[in-house]
């Protein structure tokens, strides 16, 4: 049954079992499954799944760590199961993203850039410790419709502030949007920075960028956010 079929690949995904995960993935695209079905309704409820146990205690990092390199291996799968034309219809705009100086953790950044990536997003990923300079350069280079800089580190947020600084100074924060993201990033920080947007986890990400896109100017100073947990 397809409900069974999604549900394995939620566990595998939660179990970090990159190997499992990706043949079974394969599997069902192979039966018919749409690949966005499989990544919505299969791959992503396992990271639901890992996410809540590690909110609750009940998982830890490298727990969490080994679920998010399952989740890019399979959207690795399933990007390259898009034929061009579904990938064209899709195409949405350029991001720059990294982790801010300081940071070398990249699990959850990652995970959005993949996301984006199937969703139609050409990604250009900076990795880890990135300099503020380093996204203004690339943001520049690659024509950047939106630059995202994420932390799972307090002592990484004064570089958020610095690089929404930097942007206003040289005059570019009218040219992409700056959104940004990670577990210390609070909404009440990116909305004092005025940053363009905010989101709470990867999925949303993808829908933030979609809804700047679609709907906003760069360097409003409102700051959008999209919450799948707000009530």
């Amino acid at each position: 049954m397809a409900d069974d079929l999604m549900k394995r690949i939620a566990e595998l995904v939660a179990e970090g079992d990159d190997v499992e995960s990706v043949k079974l993935v394969k599997q069902a695209i192979a039966d018919g499954y749409k690949p966005m079905d499989v990544l919505t309704e299969g791959a992503a409820k396992g990271m639901d799944i890992i996410g809540e146990a590690y909110d609750q205690g009940e998982a830890y990092l490298p727990e969490l760590v080994l679920s998010g390199d399952a989740m890019t291996a399979v959207v690795e799968v399933i990007f390259e199961e898009l034929n061009e034309e579904e990938k064209a219809a899709n195409k949405q705009g350029t991001v720059v993203i990294g982790q801010a100086k300081g940071d070398v953790h990249d699990i959850g950044k990652n995970i959005v850039s993949a996301l984006l990536a199937v969703n139609g997003f050409t990604v250009v990923d900076l990795g880890i410790d990135v300099e503020v300079k380093t996204f203004y350069e690339k943001a520049k280079e690659h024509k950047a419709d939106i630059v995202g800089m994420s932390t799972l580190l307090t002592t990484s947020l004064p570089y958020m502030e610095d690089a929404k600084r930097y942007f206003a100074d040289t005059g570019v924060d009218k040219n992409f949007f700056f959104i940004v993201g990670g577990g210390p990033v609070t909404t009440e920080f990116a909305t004092e920075l005025g940053v363009d947007g905010w989101s709470r986890n990867a999925f949303d990400c993808v829908e933030l960028c979609k809804e700047l896109m679609a709907n906003r100017k760069p360097g409003s100073g409102e700051t959008l956010i999209v919450d799948s947990e707000a009530k």
